[in-house]
């Protein structure tokens, strides 16, 4: 039987990549696609976490805010992930997002995905698997930024 197109198409993200064709199925009857204008909030620290959004174009900056400027921790950009807040009570968002140009992806709804990683415990796995990983070279890239930053003062 062949793959189905939608299949290859969704899979082609790099969080999505490793995953079986049941689960991407799975996944791909929630996936809805999202875009944010040139600085425009993805995410607000501190706001409800209620997604999770799979970068395909454009970049984002992930920062803290300080007044009106954000200080700007990590650039996610194709093939990148905003957002694990939504998997971890009380689910809040921890940074500000901010997209630098037009951004665009695929997003999910926090509360349907949550749902559906308890009911499908390989998902479940999986995704978490993608999302310690990516949390991991995140924080890597956060710590290499810091340590850069503070060279130069």
């Amino acid at each position: 039987m062949a793959r189905p197109a939608i299949l290859d198409a969704f899979a082609s993200h790099a969080f999505l990549e490793r995953l079986d064709d049941r689960c991407l199925m799975d996944l791909a009857s929630g996936a809805r696609p999202f875009s944010a204008a040139a600085g425009g909030y993805i995410a607000r620290k501190g706001q409800p976490a209620t997604a999770l959004y799979l970068v395909q174009s454009g970049t984002a900056s992930v920062g803290l805010e300080d007044g009106p400027d954000l200080t700007r921790l990590l650039t996610i950009g194709p093939g990148g992930v905003i957002g694990w807040s939504w998997l971890v009570p009380p689910h809040r968002w921890q940074f500000t997002c901010k997209a630098d140009g037009p951004v665009s992806g695929l997003m999910f709804d926090a509360a349907w995905l949550r749902d559906r990683c308890e009911q499908n415990h390989e998902l479940g796995y999986h995704l978490l698997k993608e999302l310690i990983t990516n949390v991991t070279q995140q924080l890597t890239a956060i710590r290499e930024h810091t340590a850069v930053a503070a060279q130069s003062v």
